[in-house]
């Protein structure tokens, strides 16, 4: 059973602190997922993963709303050295290598959209994300009240904008195509919105957050 695309604003922060209880930090290589791909290839791509990865967390932040709730993403400025123009989460490596993720994607999301850490509930955390550009990236999920103001960096973030959790969760927006490796052909998940295209990194952490999700609606 899949959620359904649109559910009442009292089941979505249940269904969701159920999935995400009693969830830590889950850091051990083996384990962690390869971003955008579904968990089922992740032993044909194992060896692909950095040997030794930068520890990396982001926030995925879930506005809280009387009618909609949404999920705030960010598109980096197009001249970044690195992933220039895609959509991501807020975030960043940690430092130190052993700050923990949490404070981490609370420091980074408040440098780079000034996204005030008092407005922000942490309430758990996916698995760990591999990047092939050499990232270990821990989700970490926090809900987030309205009220706050944001004040983007301009020279990381060219824009601010949130999608409808049920767009998210809704299975007909979410696509797949091919990628080609030495091993074979895998399948990457992308979510076209509008105008835009949330793929790699970011549509993988939101189809493990959807999939947490409805499993938790199962039980």
């Amino acid at each position: 059973m899949s959620i359904p695309p649109k559910f009442d604003v009292e089941q979505w922060p249940t269904r969701i602190r159920a999935a995400l209880r009693g969830t830590s930090p889950r850091r051990e290589t083996a384990n962690a997922l390869f971003a955008g791909a579904p968990a089922v290839y992740a032993p044909r791509l194992r060896h692909l993963a950095p040997s030794n990865p930068v520890r990396a967390a982001v926030l995925i932040p879930i506005v809280e709303a009387a009618d909609e709730a949404t999920i705030l993403l960010t598109q980096r400025a197009v001249d970044l050295k690195t992933h220039g123009g895609q959509i991501s989460f807020p975030g960043g490596r940690c430092e130190p290598e052993n700050e923990e993720p949490h404070a981490t994607a609370l420091r980074e999301s408040e440098e780079e959209i000034g996204l005030a850490r008092e407005f922000v509930e942490i309430i758990g955390f996916l698995p760990d994300h591999l990047v092939i550009s050499g990232y270990q990236v821990t989700p970490v999920v926090g809900l987030v009240r309205r009220g706050f103001t944001l004040t983007p960096d301009p020279v990381e973030v060219a824009d601010v904008f949130e999608v409808p959790l049920s767009f998210v969760f809704d299975p007909s927006n979410h696509r797949t195509r091919t990628r080609k490796f030495p091993e074979g052909e895998i399948e990457i998940y992308d979510l076209p919105y509008g105008d835009r295209s949330i793929w790699g990194a970011t549509a993988g952490m939101l189809m493990t957050l959807y999939q947490m999700v409805s499993g938790a609606a199962e039980q």
